[in-house]
């Protein structure tokens, strides 16, 4: 039986969890077992399910401390943002156990008879397949499992190996407040990944487009509601109204917290006008990011998660440069141990040119000119990705203009690409997503099947 093994990127040498990769046999075991409680679960009144989301909320909470730690240690996330995905956890728990309450359906007009009633009511799923990346190794599982959970679903949760102990503790956490056997972890790679794809009644994915495309086309060959958040190439344009001080400190953090590695992480920044002061306080604003240790306070800037992603972050800057870019800052490593790669800002690229078409998933942005408004939507939308997009202007309609232009599922005015609202519909457009949006009131339509009822009065003789 293959290990999966999980080191942390910061001291390489340090294994976090060592455990044998469940399998194909593991997880079909494990949706029978899910099959067996589900039904009883969804039949359950909806206070229960309510009381336990709470309770798994009160144990995450109790727990902030320990999972933060584990979020730092295994995923090199800086520890302000660690503690902070712990406490987004709780509060995602917190509002899906209050979705237990919403309505299930509505009443419609009787039907052409004139007399009788017609209404929709949901119904779960069945067993939801999770596929979670390590990005974001407790909020990601969580904005998907909670909501399965509460609308009666069985969960089987097959995180990335590499957050393969964060995503074993936060089992154990909400196994306790749950039928036994209703949510399994099954650590592995593609061949669990594929069991649980087999197995599972409605899929959801978050991870890359090459990866995302294949379960998409397995779950329709199957005939299963399938949603995939597969990444971005995010733009942030600056419009020649915008204070180029408090653009350049917001992006500088959008583009570089956590390493770059967020699927709304700025990778473009698209500059209305001249472009040297701009440029001028990015680089400013970038070189006061502090790189280091993550579990040092002070820390904005951790290691990329592990060797092949650090050598993809320099061999991207190092193709910049050999298609004509300008190294502003950074393209090189920046500590002599983990996996670390300094901020690094590009400029002067031609059109077409990698950096500013494909997603290099680290700390490493690229900034270009445009003639106009109209010529920075041009160039904003001239990619096969749309998860985010950020427009700096102190200009309302300008700022409307911009918005109705881009083509992406996130929009933000004066505001970064990143950070993500648990309550709000989250999805792409083109490469970035395939599916409906998760989050907020969106998941109970993918949780749930519709089920159209007409009632019609009995007839006597």
């Amino acid at each position: 039986m293959a290990q999966i093994r999980s080191t942390c990127p910061q001291r390489p040498g340090q294994v976090v969890v060592s455990v044998p990769e469940a399998g194909a046999e593991a997880a079909a075991q494990a949706a029978q077992r899910a099959r067996a409680v589900q039904p009883d679960w969804a039949a359950a009144p909806p206070a229960v399910r309510a009381g336990a989301l709470d309770a798994v909320a009160a144990a995450v909470a109790a727990a902030a401390e320990e999972l933060t730690d584990l979020v730092v240690r295994e995923v090199g996330k800086p520890r302000g943002e660690a503690a902070g995905e712990v406490a987004r956890s709780v509060a995602i728990l917190r509002y899906y156990a209050q979705q237990v309450f919403d309505p299930q359906g509505q009443v419609h007009s009787p039907s052409t008879g004139g007399t009788g009633l017609a209404y929709t009511r949901r119904r779960p799923r069945g067993i939801a397949g999770l596929i979670t990346p390590w990005n974001f190794p407790l909020a990601i599982p969580l904005w998907k499992a909670a909501p399965a959970l509460a609308y009666g679903n069985g969960v089987l949760l097959k995180p990335a190996p590499q957050a393969t102990a964060c995503a074993l503790r936060l089992g154990e956490l909400i196994a306790a407040h749950l039928p036994d056997g209703l949510l399994a972890v099954l650590p592995g790679g593609a061949e669990t990944g594929r069991a649980v794809l087999e197995a599972a009644d409605v899929v959801s994915f978050t991870g890359s487009a090459a990866v995302g495309t294949g379960i998409a086309a397995a779950a329709a060959r199957r005939g299963v509601p399938v949603q995939c958040e597969m990444g971005g190439q995010n733009p942030a344009l600056v419009l020649p109204d915008a204070d180029p001080g408090v653009a350049a400190t917001q992006i500088a953090a959008a583009a570089f917290g956590f390493a770059g590695q967020k699927c709304t992480a700025t990778k473009r920044v698209v500059v209305v006008g001249p472009v040297e002061e701009f440029t001028d306080a990015l680089v400013a604003a970038t070189e006061k990011l502090v790189v280091g240790d993550p579990a040092d306070a002070a820390t904005v800037v951790g290691p990329v998660i592990d060797e092949p992603a650090r050598d993809r972050v320099l061999a991207a800057a190092e193709g910049a440069r050999a298609e004509g870019g300008r190294l502003l800052t950074g393209g090189s490593t920046a500590a002599d141990l983990g996996w670390f790669v300094g901020p690094t800002i590009v400029d002067g690229l031609p059109v077409g040119a990698d950096l500013l078409r494909e997603e290099t998933f680290g700390p490493i942005c690229a900034i270009v000119q445009a003639d106009s408004v109209d010529d920075a939507v041009r160039q904003a939308n001239d990619v096969r990705y749309g998860l985010a997009a950020a427009v700096y202007t102190g200009d309302l309609d300008a700022a409307l203009r911009v918005t109705d232009g881009l083509a992406a599922g996130q929009i933000k005015v004066n505001a970064p690409t990143t950070g993500v609202d648990f309550y709000l519909p989250f999805g792409g457009e083109r490469d970035s997503s395939y599916g409906p949006r998760e989050q907020g009131k969106a998941a109970q339509d993918f949780y749930t099947a519709l089920h159209t009822v007409t009632v019609a009065p009995a007839r006597r003789a």
